[in-house]
């Protein structure tokens, strides 16, 4: 079960954030945070899995679990056919990005540095865990996607890389 305190560190990362929504499950229970858009109330779930029915904090009462829809397409970065031939290094987890191993130290990675198959690009926080990621591929980081301290989705693109 997920502790409110916990809850509520999530809440203020993703409304700091530009996801719109996050779902984790953990040992049996589902957490589901949605970030409201104008005209949608705050929308918080969170059930264990085989519960018939999901608590929802906000104008609504509690009611029958709802589909959970992806993010909008639009929240990904359009690649460009300029970007067609590069490599694209993506989050493996759920996490919060940082690019630098602490706060004042110089970053893994910046536009335009060279990169070998195991060239740690950055870390990415997941539950207090710091997970280094590589770069996966030979080549020069072209751009860098996401901000330092952003909080990022699995899957998403964090690096565009041009293959030696």
């Amino acid at each position: 079960m997920f502790k409110l305190n916990e809850i509520k560190e999530l809440i203020q990362l993703i409304d700091q954030s530009s996801l719109h929504e996050l779902e984790i499950e953990n040992e049996g229970s589902r957490l589901t945070l949605r970030k409201p858009n104008k005209t949608e109330s705050v929308v918080v779930t969170a059930a264990p899995v085989q519960q018939a029915f999901t608590p929802v904090i906000g104008q609504q009462s509690i009611q029958q679990p709802q589909a959970v829809q992806a993010p909008a397409a639009e929240s990904a970065p359009a690649v460009s056919k300029q970007e067609a031939g590069l490599h694209t290094i993506v989050s493996p987890m759920v996490g919060t990005f940082y690019e630098a191993p602490s706060p004042g130290a110089a970053s893994f990675v910046t536009k335009g540095s060279a990169v070998k198959e195991k060239t740690v690009v950055c870390i990415i926080e997941a539950m207090k865990l710091m997970n280094e990621i590589e770069a996966e591929i030979k080549g020069e980081i072209v751009d860098v996607l996401v901000e330092n301290g952003q909080l990022v989705e699995y899957g998403q693109p964090l690096f565009l890389v041009r293959p030696q």
